[in-house]
């Protein structure tokens, strides 16, 4: 629809059309992402307030943890509702262009924060197993928390020029985005202004704001690999081992997934590829990081309660 937007006859509202093609057998899929939903909302729900009530979790790495099970509850809210109506939308979803905005602006923030936690996460680990006797001093309740509010405070500063610009941009139609959430490369594609300056600033924007985390990341590892090598005691290797395992995987997944699908050049572009990636870090990422924490740390698989609803939850389907 067109309307007064500014000073311009623009596009005032946008229509979501990533899953048409399902229309015709829109119950399964709709189904399947909406037990994936309440499985994560459940899951990370769970982790958090196990880690709550459980004295023996408050310590850093479990509190990061809660902070990232948080993000994933609210990750997934901010794309699965509009998703579910697309799937009983013959003629897709109507969002308004400032709720579009909105959405991205949600959803990129959301991302940069995880990127800090995970990062923050590895520092820990670095300084529990490379800095054991200094550990508790180094990684107090204080720089916990202050570490965590960088995170939030740093995920949701870092794209607020980038969509004030997407507001400046005109939109002539047509107004239908071929995704199922409001995606940067989506909605840009469909502006009749010129958008090269502001495609080459939001891929400058997030390269820096996710390789600098992601080689501190790798050089958090490093030591920690250097460190477990050194280490005399295959028991004390192991146990240091198991206990990156979890954030290893989830690093991995996370940054594969995003590298593949925003960090490479223009002309590679492709929608259905980037629908499927986009699919997998906002739908089925956060529902198996719970799994994936609560199976490969002790502490966690100590609390019955967690255990048994995870077990519950994410075997059942498969039997």
């Amino acid at each position: 629809r067109l309307g007064l937007r500014g000073n311009h006859s623009d596009v005032t509202e946008f229509i979501l059309r990533g899953f048409r093609i399902l229309y015709p057998f829109q119950i399964c899929p709709f189904v399947l992402v909406l037990l994936t939903y309440f499985t994560t909302i459940a899951g990370n729900t769970l982790i958090i307030v196990t880690i709550l009530v459980d004295r023996g979790l408050h310590t850093p790495m479990y509190f990061f943890l809660g902070n990232l099970s948080f993000l994933d509850i609210w990750y997934t809210s901010n794309i699965i509702p509009k998703m579910l109506q697309g799937f009983l939308a013959e003629e897709g979803v109507v969002i308004s262009f400032s709720g579009c905005v909105t959405q991205l602006y949600i959803f990129g923030s959301q991302a940069a924060t995880e990127i800090l936690l995970l990062t923050v996460m590895a520092y820990d680990r670095y300084l529990a197993i490379c800095n054991p006797l200094r550990y508790t001093a180094l990684m107090n309740a204080r720089v916990c928390v202050e570490l965590a509010s960088c995170s939030w405070l740093g995920g949701f500063l870092f794209n607020p020029v980038i969509m004030a610009w997407i507001y400046r941009l005109r939109f002539c139609g047509p107004n239908e985005i071929d995704h199922f959430f409001c995606d940067f490369m989506p909605l840009v594609k469909l502006s009749c202004s010129d958008t090269h300056l502001i495609t080459l600033a939001a891929f400058l924007l997030s390269s820096t704001a996710t390789l600098v985390p992601f080689l501190l990341t790798l050089t958090s590892y490093a030591f920690i690999i250097k460190a477990i090598v050194k280490n005399p005691s295959s028991t004390g290797r192991q146990k240091a081992f198991s206990t990156c395992t979890s954030h290893l995987i989830v690093v991995s997944t996370f940054y594969g997934s995003s590298f593949v699908t925003y960090l490479r050049p223009k002309s590679s572009y492709s929608l259905n590829n980037d629908t499927l990636l986009s699919l997998f870090y906002s739908v089925v990422s956060p529902m198996l990081n719970p799994l994936i924490y609560s199976l490969r740390n002790k502490e966690v698989k100590e609390v019955d309660l967690l255990s048994g609803f995870l077990q519950t939850v994410y075997t059942s389907p498969e039997k």
